[in-house]
């Protein structure tokens, strides 16, 4: 079993919340609806009801199409996810700090 992120360990553990870690992790890739479900490891029918949740709030936005699958990104134009891309690398930067030494932290 895959470790957990810290990310959603700290939000919780649910589908909206694993794809958009998939997605923020992976921020300058497209990626196909089921590159990006099973990224996340989340159920297709959870997924679809995270994705319409992400697409009406322009979350993502699609780049381009390969022969019928369509690609997207997280769209990190938007401000609101501009903001949550900052938050979740200082969660991660602030959960990891609680867990070392603190010989190593007066070293930096």
């Amino acid at each position: 079993m895959a470790e957990e992120s810290v990310f959603v360990e700290y939000f919780g553990d649910t589908p909206l919340v694993r794809i958009m870690n998939f997605l923020i992790l992976g921020k300058d890739f497209d990626y196909s609806m089921t590159e990006i479900a099973e990224g996340a490891g989340v159920g297709w029918t959870s997924f679809i009801r995270a994705w319409k949740i992400l697409l009406k709030n322009n979350a993502v936005i699609h780049t381009r199409n390969i022969g019928k699958a369509k690609l997207f990104k997280l769209n990190t134009n938007d401000p609101t996810i501009k903001k949550l891309v900052k938050l979740h690398w200082e969660v991660i930067k602030e959960e990891t700090n609680k867990h070392l030494p603190k010989k190593a932290l007066a070293l930096n």
